[in-house]
């Protein structure tokens, strides 16, 4: 009876140690997800200047504008919101080293990061060849490197950034932070311009971030569709972030800086920058209709519209 019992123990004895051995792996194995917490990445792109090489006339010429003001202004904040930030002026901010710093970001987050992406520069429609365009042109942010004319074997359009290319490496990252991530675009360029603003009452001197000129291999001129939607939706699924992608103007309007407390900045870059002094960036519509809220109020922007596409509802 009693080698019964002393059985019974050490049987018991091995059932507990089994059990606990298979908590300790099944810990184990759950741990490298939990160690990992949510880090927040930044890359922020501004140009003021730009190379202009081998430019024939001043009408090929890129015009100085304010973009490493936005840079300048926005990135304490957000290191504020614990954003790792990573910033590209000027010179720095070719389409390789663009380029390179969005696949490196690409490889590098995890599950439930968030990122965020801020382009101040020029933008430029380019003439779309694969046919995927409604209107038959592409949008491109233009890096420091970028060139505004075609010039068959000097520049062909390398150095410019479509939304094409963007679109692949926002999907890369949104698949790479999953559902509990977030990815955020912010792009205070235009794509059409003019030389003034237009407005008799404004005096001061107008600095616009685009072009009217598309770029194109064959001089079509650039004739944008007018489209007035202020809100485009974007598609979601199971395994990718949400995303919202917020743009200072409609495809086809001018993006005009504002002047504030005597410095220029893209009107996006200034609003957004207002609203994350109080709001957190975040998978959420409320901040982001609060930044539209206040440029649609701003009476300096009656001739532009901010426009945000997301997979946010």
């Amino acid at each position: 009876m009693y080698l019964c019992k002393e059985g019974h123990k050490i049987h018991m004895l091995k059932s507990y140690t089994k059990n606990i051995f298979q908590l300790v792996l099944i810990l184990s194995l759950a741990l490298p997800l939990r160690v990992h917490g949510q880090v927040k990445h930044a890359l922020l792109v501004g140009i003021s200047k730009y190379e202009n090489r081998d430019v024939q006339s001043e009408d090929d010429e890129w015009k100085d504008i304010h973009g490493t003001n936005d840079v300048q202004m926005i990135t304490p904040i957000l290191k504020r919101q614990g954003f790792k930030t990573k910033t590209l002026c000027n010179r720095e901010a070719t389409a390789q080293r663009i380029r390179k710093e969005l696949k490196a970001l690409a490889q590098r987050v995890k599950v439930g990061d968030m990122v965020y992406f801020h382009f101040s520069c020029h933008g430029q429609p380019v003439e779309d060849l694969d046919g995927d365009e409604e209107d038959g042109w592409d949008e491109a942010i233009v890096p420091y490197d970028a060139q505004m004319k075609y010039v068959k074997g000097k520049y062909e359009g390398n150095s410019h950034i479509l939304d094409d290319e963007l679109h692949s490496y926002l999907q890369q990252m949104r698949k790479a932070v999953g559902k509990a991530g977030f990815v955020c675009v912010v792009i205070d360029a235009c794509h059409a311009g003019g030389s003034s603003r237009g407005d008799e009452e404004d005096t001061e001197e107008a600095f616009c971030r685009g072009t009217k000129r598309g770029f194109s291999a064959t001089d079509k001129p650039y004739r944008p569709r007018i489209n007035a939607l202020g809100h485009f939706t974007i598609p979601n699924s199971p395994d990718l972030s949400h995303i919202a992608i917020l743009e200072a103007c409609r495809s086809y309007q001018s993006n005009y800086e504002i002047k504030q407390d005597g410095k220029y900045y893209g009107p996006l870059s200034f609003y957004v920058t207002k609203t994350l002094e109080i709001s957190a960036i975040s998978p959420s519509l409320t901040w982001i209709l609060e930044i539209k809220r206040m440029m649609d109020a701003d009476r300096r922007l009656v001739r532009q519209n901010m426009v945000y596409e997301t997979s946010l509802k």
